[in-house]
């Protein structure tokens, strides 16, 4: 029997502001962030197979299909839930590798909360976070599916309501690897700021800073030059551990017209901060 596809949007998300407040035995870094899910992303599509196998029809250069989140989130929820159904999974990637955006923790947060609905499994949200952990740190804000404050190593999520936004997003064109990101982070570690303190450094974007931004500047000029470039025009910031730059604009106007200027030389996109993530309704 022959399965239909199904589409569900991946949206990737940005970090407005990152803090790192502490660090575990296990090595792992605490954090204070705030994620917000944006307009632009990966498109996934899936069909449920009856024969259990899991395949990727559409793998990623330089990416083995075994490795990929999508495939090894399917894997995760089947072995978990004991299901015996598979999937085909098509996977339309616009999200840059290694730029920050989550793209992959999306990926595999959408797989998770879709194949939960098309297998029939009807776990709570909080189950596919729990789940979701275990393939990494970002991966549970996407099913969480709302804009949040994150602390521990940002599976403990607070829900935000952030005023509407656009943003201007560059790549410059970089492939910045989190873990030796981490790695190199050796400043003393920082007071945490707590809830009350983020609300208000969110009210103005000169006051936001990313404390792995000054590793990442000094590693790859090409993170410095994009960010010297945006800062004529406000207050830039990197997402994540990079290697991605914005920039908050008020209107879709005011976002193009400084896109207009570099785009002639950098590559990038103008999106709408969301409110809520588009599958949220799906995941409970």
């Amino acid at each position: 029997m022959r399965h239909p596809f199904h589409t569900y949007p991946a949206p990737a998300k940005l970090n407005l502001l990152l803090h790192v407040v502490g660090k575990r035995p296990d090595g792992y870094h605490l954090l204070e962030t705030v994620f917000r899910f944006i307009d632009f992303g990966d498109t996934l599509r899936l069909a449920v197979r009856d024969d259990g196998g899991i395949e990727l029809l559409t793998p990623t250069d330089g990416v083995p299909p075994e490795q990929d989140l999508t495939v090894r989130a399917a894997r995760l929820l089947q072995q978990e839930s004991g299901c015996r159904l598979g999937a085909s999974i098509e996977l339309e990637k616009r999200t840059p590798m290694g730029g920050g955006l989550g793209g992959g923790s999306s990926d595999a947060a959408t797989v998770l909360i879709a194949l939960n609905r098309l297998w029939g499994l009807g776990w709570p949200r909080e189950r596919l976070q729990a789940l979701g952990l275990r393939l990494g740190a970002d991966v549970p804000v996407f099913i969480f599916g709302r804009n949040a404050l994150a602390t521990g190593v940002g599976e403990v999520l607070e829900p935000l309501s952030l005023k509407p936004a656009w943003y201007l997003v560059i790549h410059p064109q970089v492939h910045v690897p989190t873990a030796e990101i981490f790695r190199n982070f050796s400043q003393s570690m920082l007071t945490e700021v707590g809830r009350l303190g983020i609300m208000r450094i969110l009210e103005t974007t000169q006051q936001r800073r990313n404390d792995l931004q000054n590793v990442v500047e000094k590693r790859f000029p090409a993170v410095n030059e994009v960010l010297s470039e945006l800062r004529k025009y406000g207050s830039p910031l990197m997402t994540g551990s990079g290697a991605c730059v914005f920039m908050e604009f008020e209107s879709k106007d005011e976002a193009d017209k400084v896109y207009r200027v570099l785009s002639e030389k950098y590559q990038g996109f103008v999106a709408e901060g969301l409110n809520v993530h588009p599958l949220f309704d799906s995941a409970e």
